[in-house]
């Protein structure tokens, strides 16, 4: 037996490209399927946190004899953990795990919000009463409340005024403070986006469906979406 027949055989450099190209196939096929997976994870945490907010919002209608958020302050200051404790127990419950910001349990004015009120809620003289809205099922109470940009981002806080609001008329805007132009929904390559209903049920909606206010063939609620 040769003294070289005792030593463990090396790769080839060809050998070792082979292994390389393998794990990174491998690697390829696995990263989307993780992806897929984490999205899946954070769009069911958020429909989550809506329906906490939900949960908060049907307490607090039913102390104010079915009235809605006052305008004269922000829902936030109406809900928060830090005021009313008994409507929402946590702080990160209304921060979306789509919203990268640094979180925080303090309630602060640095805490990030991500989620926004339809504005037609807050955007008259007084509270309007929940047996207004028309058609609740269809009503869009409360959705995550994005500023405009390529990519999905955030910018409420806790101490916005009169609060974070979802979309404007069209549901193309976010018209108070903070503004801007949403481009696309916060899931499925911004195609999909979830919501609350004034009946209190949460949904995933397509973008499309989410920022329509007219009747199509497909979509007869249109024009309850974002008008009580």
């Amino acid at each position: 037996m040769t003294r070289n027949s005792h030593l463990a055989r090396a790769f080839t450099l060809i050998e070792l490209i082979v292994v390389l190209a393998v794990i990174t196939i491998l690697m390829s096929m696995v990263y989307p399927m993780y992806t897929s997976m984490s999205e899946r994870a954070k769009a069911t945490k958020d429909l989550s946190n809506l329906r906490q907010i939900g949960m908060a919002t049907q307490v607090y209608t039913n102390d104010n004899d079915g009235m809605l958020f006052s305008p004269a302050s922000s829902w936030m200051s109406q809900l928060s953990p830090g005021a009313n404790s008994k409507y929402f127990s946590a702080w990160r419950g209304l921060q979306s795990p789509f919203d990268k910001r640094p979180s925080s349990e303090k309630g602060d004015a640095a805490t990030p919000i991500s989620y926004g009120v339809n504005a037609k809620i807050v955007s008259g003289a007084t509270a309007i009463s929940a047996t207004n809205i028309r058609k609740p099922t269809a009503f869009i109470l409360f959705a995550p409340a994005q500023t405009s940009g390529g990519t999905v981002s955030f910018s409420g806080w806790a101490n916005s005024f009169p609060g974070v609001t979802v979309l404007g008329i069209g549901g193309t805007t976010a018209t108070s403070t903070p503004g801007g132009d949403a481009t696309g929904g916060t899931q499925n390559s911004r195609q999909r986006i979830n919501a609350l209903f004034a009946d209190l049920h949460c949904e995933t909606l397509s973008w499309a469906t989410f920022t329509n206010i007219g009747v199509t063939t497909d979509d007869p609620d249109g024009p309850f979406r974002w008008s009580p």
